[in-house]
């Protein structure tokens, strides 16, 4: 498993974080100011990237947390199978099924680039290229 620790106040919406054992997007960081007996709190939200579950925490703002290391790649669309696709990695050459996500699957035909992620042990199509 790729994770970095970051501390929670370095976080911004947009990027990534673990939260229950899932690579997390971040949608919303709210951060209370510190009072007389305690240090600020930061509010994080998020959305799994693989399952789309709402997750969020709260956390003092200098508490340590982990961040998935995220890597993009570019495949090629090899062949269709009802929900699945068959990709090739255009780096390593090695061939594997992923789902298709809803929002692309009309936009997907043999031969075609595609951008996906890898994080975690997980894939995930995200968009097609040209």
């Amino acid at each position: 498993m790729s994770k970095k620790v970051v501390e929670v106040k370095t976080l911004k919406v947009g990027k990534y974080v673990i939260l229950g054992g899932e690579a997390s997007k971040i949608t919303s960081i709210s951060t209370s100011s510190p009072g007389k007996h305690g240090s600020a709190k930061a509010r994080v939200e998020a959305v799994g990237i693989f399952d789309t579950q709402k997750r969020s925490i709260v956390k003092p703002v200098d508490t340590k947390i982990d961040i998935p290391i995220i890597d993009k790649r570019t495949g090629q669309v090899l062949a269709l199978m009802g929900s699945d696709v068959q990709l090739m990695d255009l780096e390593t050459y090695e061939t594997f099924e992923i789902p298709i996500p809803d929002d692309l699957r009309d936009q997907l035909l043999e031969g075609v680039e595609v951008e996906y992620i890898l994080a975690m042990g997980n894939k995930k199509l995200m968009i097609t290229k040209g």
